[in-house]
């Protein structure tokens, strides 16, 4: 009942990623209908309902143009929980302001990079340059593109690729 399930706009624009749970509530209660079914059924006693995949709903929803939150998990996801200053991949990665905040720095995409505790160190509240390092990648902000939104979920569910792809 906790499975993800994909939600199209009227016009398959992918919106959101929901439970299987909620998925169901908002078929059985007209709001969306069933796009893919590719997980078997759920038996009640009386009835049996499909398990979606993905659905679609059946008003128009208008709504801003999604960004990617500026936060930890963010960073080191765009990042690819790799170091940005020695490229190692580590699991008990940290954020590094490329300029110190007590220099001006701000808290912005452009200025955030994950780094391994020793370089985030050893770099300490210095610029990259007084502290004689360099970056492997120049941080920018993320695209907010569907494919880069809901990209966690497509090994789990390759179905859903042919409606992230186009958006």
């Amino acid at each position: 009942m906790y499975e993800p399930v994909l939600v199209l706009n009227a016009n398959f624009e992918p919106l959101n990623v929901c439970n299987t749970r909620r998925a169901i509530g908002l078929v059985l209660t007209g709001k969306a209908n069933l796009v893919l079914n590719g997980r078997g059924e759920i038996k009640t006693v009386k009835r049996s309902f499909p398990r979606p995949s993905i659905i679609r709903l059946e008003r128009m929803i208008k709504r801003p143009r999604p960004t990617v939150k500026l936060n930890k998990r963010e960073v080191l996801r765009r990042d690819n929980y790799t170091c940005q200053y020695c490229g190692n991949r580590l699991s008990q990665l940290t954020i590094d302001h490329v300029v110190p905040r007590r220099l001006g720095g701000r808290h912005v995409w452009e200025n955030l990079v994950a780094a391994c505790p020793s370089c985030n160190h050893r770099k300490g509240g210095r610029t990259i340059e007084q502290a004689q390092m360099r970056l492997l990648h120049h941080p920018s902000e993320p695209p907010s593109s569907a494919h880069y939104l809901f990209a966690r979920h497509l090994d789990e569910n390759a179905d859903w690729v042919p409606f992230i792809e186009g958006w």
